[in-house]
């Protein structure tokens, strides 16, 4: 980290020396190694190591940005020089700028978020060995004739600092493991996949439970075919749940909001959830990939209710967005190396309900379970919704055949007000959702 703040650091010099009025710099040094296995054989191996600088620079109220990979002395002057010259020339933009410095986070606990795993970095070899137990543990199911697994690893070190004091960073990790299983042939041919990653190797569940729930999932689509037309409740399962969430968080966004569009934009202090369920986002969960004790703006982050008790309570923020609205930011600023801040969230919490994905399947009666989802079609105004999706068709209460080719149609807004949770989130993920049921949704099918 010593080495990203000296870089960062000497960004700012840089940009001051070049007539900068305000600057602020990010450092991102990685390392990546990836392994993939297919039809036994080992299809590819990648590795990648590189350093990412990034410069905004502020003249007024006119800002650049820029990106490098090279970490000379000649080069970070060069960038600095060129970042002035562009935010010269850039049209006056009244929201920019840095954080006063009386907003900036201070004296946070990066360590008690445990966000890197610090035990050695593993070799190829033992990634290729996870990804052909995967595939193994998958083969060793009678029915599948064909299994993809990848294993990764990663770690990442990044660094933030500004003209206006503040300077922070931290590093993360991640382990992951997957596996694609295939089952039948030609028109007949089913998939499924299971996947896990963790911050921490410990934490991550065996190759061989990934590859065999792979292959139990592709089994199940044994089969599949078109269910009925018609409207029908709909089974959103755990694992494709969490983006009914994303597009409630997409349509409170400040970049959405601040244009005036967005199918939320008017509901603020509005029911938009069932009476009970709140959307919580919690920064400070350890060993959860989200998790950052400041924004790419230098914010201290805070735990908040973005909905309570179904209310929307307020937008997601960065230092601009919540200037043209004339709100305070929220902290959720996001920072890559090549372009300005912009509002996203982090860990997020749906209030989960008392139901197993099993009793909500009985209280449904006739309906959807989906497992897939496919393409989308949604209108960002007015909340319009259309979705291919593939699952299994239940009738009175239970599974009965596997389905695909099927398009799920309604409106956002109507849909989350019409949202039972059960009780199956998985506590390890950044955003969790679990199981949802939704009331009255259009079926084309047969």
């Amino acid at each position: 980290m010593t080495r990203l703040e000296t870089l960062t650091d000497a960004l700012l010099q840089a940009a001051k020396r070049a007539g900068a009025d305000a600057a602020d710099a990010i450092a991102v040094e990685g390392i990546a190694t990836a392994i993939d296995i297919r039809a036994g054989a080992l299809e590819q191996a990648e590795r990648s190591e590189g350093i990412e600088l990034g410069l905004r620079v502020l003249i007024g109220q006119r800002q650049a940005c820029v990106s490098v990979s090279d970490t000379s002395d000649a080069t970070i002057r060069a960038v600095a020089e060129r970042a002035v010259a562009m935010a010269r020339e850039a049209p006056n933009d009244p929201y920019a700028g840095l954080a006063d410095p009386s907003q900036l986070a201070q004296n946070w606990d990066m360590a008690a978020l445990e966000l890197c795993d610090l035990s050695p970095e593993v070799s190829a070899a033992v990634l290729e060995s996870d990804a052909r137990r995967a595939e193994a543990a998958a083969l060793a199911v009678t029915g599948i004739t064909q299994v993809e697994a990848s294993a990764s690893q990663s770690r990442r070190q990044i660094h933030l600092a500004a003209s206006n004091g503040f300077s922070g960073g931290y590093a993360r990790s991640s382990r992951s493991v997957s596996a694609v299983a295939f089952t039948g042939s030609g028109t007949g041919m089913e998939r499924d996949w299971a996947a896990e990653g963790r911050i921490h190797a410990v934490d991550l569940p065996s190759a061989e439970e990934i590859g065999a729930l792979a292959a139990a999932r592709a089994l199940e689509r044994v089969g599949a075919r078109k269910p009925k037309t018609g409207a029908y409740p709909v089974l959103y399962d755990e694992r494709i749940s969490s983006g009914l969430i994303g597009h409630l968080l997409g349509a409170i966004n400040g970049s959405t909001i601040a244009r005036g569009s967005g199918w939320l934009r008017d509901a603020l202090g509005q029911q938009i959830l069932p009476a009970g369920l709140s959307v919580i986002e919690d920064p400070f969960r350890p060993r959860i990939s989200g998790s950052r004790a400041f924004d790419g703006e230098g914010l201290p982050t805070a735990r908040r209710a973005i909905v309570e008790n179904g209310v929307l309570t307020g937008w997601v923020l960065d230092l601009a967005t919540g200037r043209k609205l004339g709100m305070p930011s929220t902290a959720n600023a996001a920072r890559g190396a090549s372009s300005p801040p912009s509002p996203g969230t982090s860990n997020i919490d749906l209030t989960q309900g008392t139901k197993t994905r099993a009793e909500l399947i009985a209280e449904m009666g006739t309906g959807l379970l989906i497992t897939s989802l496919i393409g989308s079609s949604i209108n960002p105004t007015t909340g319009d919704y259309s979705r291919g999706a593939s699952g299994f068709w239940v009738e009175n209460g239970e599974i009965t055949y596997a389905v695909n080719e099927v398009t799920i149609a309604g409106n956002l807004r109507d849909m989350l007000l019409r949202l039972t949770p059960g009780n199956d989130a998985r506590m390890h993920m950044s955003t969790r959702v679990p199981s949802l049921l939704v009331e009255g949704l259009t079926l084309a099918g047969a």
